[in-house]
Order: structure tokens, then sequence, then C-alpha cells
């Protein structure tokens, strides 16, 4: 864990730090969180970490700094540093095409769109590029969109990343069968695509993901919770995930308005418990989209790595001009989301925000409606998780806690204004 200090010598204000600890409260004490944790730091140090409520609400097991929790889609920035060591390293260009490594994705056609059936096909004008893979411009998308034929057939051949039985490079041969949402580079959409850059991680590194992970940025930023499983000593500290009693389905995160307005939602239902677990056994694919685990204070040292610019404690993961790079917007003609086919993911709105590589973007504060610096870039994951990174500010804030799906409350939003009242220097 990095040093926690007096937040004053840091120019926040503890009294201003104390409206984040009040909200923490007011979601679990409402019912909307069984619990949850908020860490905020700048200038290298702690300045605010809070635990409110339970990791556990049936166990009584409360929520801790030291709680394991599913990350999800916190897992695609590490990813993509994984995939840009290795193009430190020159394995690859980042305008190669897919198909130079990963040869099943060659042939691959692109739906027609519209009303057409998923039978009606075109060939790719331009190939998918490995960048496209980082930028979420690839062409592919989650089969729990529910909103075309295309994820339609993610549903049916069940491409799963998070397999227990099946390899990566088996569900990514699958994949490639089946017919890309839109030509490369056309479209922002979510999806898989962070999944096959894991693999090809794997087809570069000639490690698996889980073991480059463990070797080359795990054990260097001393992350020591941080994993694709949960090993039996510290099952223990593992949390519950639960979800909304209504509107808890999750093909709501792409759409411009939710389905059950949220004072409908009424309380918490446990999706699966903290004492078993499909985390509890070594999977036998390695999702590089949303597979890991990890606590608060492992994830703040993976962010105090990108502030610094690619080093930690003397551990260099990337080169600055490397981590400058890739915060940087990557969508066509400095477009935002908004403007790339996406305009609100979970319960945020992405005008004025871009995409990087691994990372969304802030481009336009004012556009975006929210006070942010230029610059900032963030994700989050489907049980809510969240964090972002503002190095104007040489600040960032780790938020975990267990509720799918992410769309459910605008918390993401609320946490970002309280955080930035407390700044005051």
């Amino acid at each position: 864990m990095l040093e926690k200090v007096d937040p004053s010598v840091l120019g926040l204000s503890e009294e201003r730090l104390g409206r984040i600890t009040r909200w923490l409260e007011l979601q679990v004490d409402e019912g909307k969180l069984a619990g949850a944790s908020t860490l905020v730091a700048r200038r290298g140090k702690i300045a605010y970490l809070h635990c409110a409520g339970f990791a556990d609400k049936e166990e009584g097991k409360v929520f801790a700094p030291e709680t394991i929790v599913r990350i999800y889609s916190m897992t695609k920035p590490i990813t993509t540093v994984a995939a840009m060591m290795l193009y430190e390293e020159g394995c690859f260009q980042l305008d190669d095409p897919v198909a130079k490594y990963l040869p099943e994705f060659e042939a691959t056609p692109v739906w027609s769109g519209g009303d057409a059936p998923i039978s009606d096909v075109t060939a790719q004008r331009t190939p998918m590029l490995v960048k496209h893979l980082m930028n979420h411009t690839s062409g592919l998308t989650y089969g729990f969109m529910n909103s075309n034929p295309v994820d339609a057939q993610y549903r049916e051949q069940a491409i799963e990343f998070q397999s227990r039985s099946e390899s990566l490079a088996d569900i990514t041969k699958r994949l490639a069968s089946i017919p890309l949402l839109c030509q490369p580079g056309s479209q922002w959409n979510y999806s898989v695509a962070t999944d096959v850059l894991g693999r090809l991680v794997e087809v570069l590194s000639g490690m698996s993901l889980a073991d480059f992970f463990q070797q080359r940025i795990f054990a260097p930023l001393k992350m020591v919770d941080t994993g694709f499983s949960v090993p039996e000593q510290t099952r223990g500290r593992f949390a519950s995930l639960y979800a909304p009693k209504m509107g808890g389905d999750m093909s709501s995160v792409g759409g411009a308005a939710a389905r059950v307005p949220q004072e409908q939602r009424g309380g918490l239902v446990l999706q699966e418990g903290s004492t078993q677990s499909v985390y509890f056994e070594a999977p036998g694919s390695h999702s590089g989209g949303g597979g890991l685990v990890g606590t608060i204070g492992d994830y703040a040292r993976f962010c105090q790595m990108l502030i610094n610019e690619g080093e930690l404690d003397g551990e260099r993961i990337l080169a600055p001009s490397t981590l400058r790079y890739m915060r940087t917007n990557q969508l066509p003609d400095n477009s935002d989301m908004a403007g790339m086919g996406q305009p609100v993911w979970s319960e945020t709105s992405y005008d004025g925000i871009g995409f990087g590589l691994g990372f969304a973007v802030v481009l336009d504060p004012v556009k975006a409606s929210i006070i942010a610096s230029k610059g900032e870039h963030h994700w989050g994951g489907a049980a809510s998780t969240f964090f972002w990174v503002d190095p104007e500010e040489d600040l960032f804030v780790v938020f975990l806690t267990q509720l799918i799906p992410s769309s459910t409350y605008p918390i993401r939003r609320e946490l970002r204004a309280r955080v930035y009242q407390a700044l005051v220097s």
C-alpha cells in the first residue's frame, strides 16, 4: 500500500473529503451497495482511504482495504500495458494487421448491418489492426449487448473468455468465424477486443497471459493480491457479488436510457457469494478483458505507475513517451466516442470523451459535463468499480464495490464531483 499522509499537505481539504465518506455510507444505508471503498491519492501519497458496509452482507464480512474484488474490465488497461511492453521490445507495430499474428482473422467477414441477416456479409475493406484492439474500433462486440445478429451469434456460440475449460487460443479461433459488427476502424464499440489482445500477448511472448502478468507486471509492482483466481489462503478476504432486485440486465449498459428507473431497483440480490466462487479455481482461459481480481491497494500501485509515466519504486514498466501516447486520443479526426457510434456507456455520456490505448480520455470537460482535466484517463468494471488518473492534478482515484451492472446508479459521476470539490490547492 502507498503511504497515507495528512490530506492538507497534498492540497486536499479533510473537511471536504468527509463528503465522500458521507456519500459512501449513504449508498450502503439506502441499500444501493452492500459495501465499497474509495482511495484518493495525490503527489505519490494517499490522501483519503475509506471503506463502508459489507464485502459479504450474509456472512457479516466488512468491506476493508484488503478486500479482494472482481475488477472485471479494469483488467483491460493492464492487458494493454502488457501489449505495449512487447511493442517497446519490437515484437509488433501498432498498424500491423492482427492476422499477421492471429491468422484466423484473415478472412473474417463483416456483417452488412441494418436489418440484414447475419449471413449477409462483405469482406474487410481494410484489415483489423493491432491498435484497433486497443481502442475498441476492431469491429468486435460483446454478447451481452442484445442489439444485433452479431452479438446474438456470440451468445449462440458461447463466446466467453472467462472459460474454465477452453483455452484462450481456442476461443479466439471460434470468435474469428463470426462476422465483425462493422468495418475495422469505422466505429467505437466496446468489445472482447482486449481478450484478443491478451491472446496476442501470449503469442508474442511465448507465455500464458497469467504468467506474463505475474512476472512482468504484478511482481515488479508488488501487486500481491491480483490474479485470475483467488488462492485458498486469501479466500476469507473475497467479496460477494450483488445485483439490484430490478434492472440487473447487462444489456442496459450500452443504452441511452435505463430500462428500470433508479427508484424502482429496490435493494440487492446476491449473485455470487464469497465462500464459493468460480474464482476459486484456476481458469482454462485468461480473460485479458475482464478476468482479474484484486484489492484497492494493488490497483493503486498500478495507477501510481501510470501517473509516474511508467515507473514505480525503481521498477520501470514502460517508457514515459509510451504512456503519454497511450493516454492520447486515438479515434479518427480526434473524434469523441459519441461521434464514433457510442453516445452512452454504462451510466456515462461519452460526449467530449475520446479513447486512447486501453483508457477513455477526457478531451473536452465542458462538452462532457464533468469537472475534470483534459487528458484525464479512466475506465471501470462491470461490478461498478472505477478508476481515473489525472496527470494535470497529479491525482488518481480508485473506487471498488461489487454491484453488477455498472449502469445501475450514477456512482462514478457522483464520486467525481465529491473528489474534485475537495481539491483546494
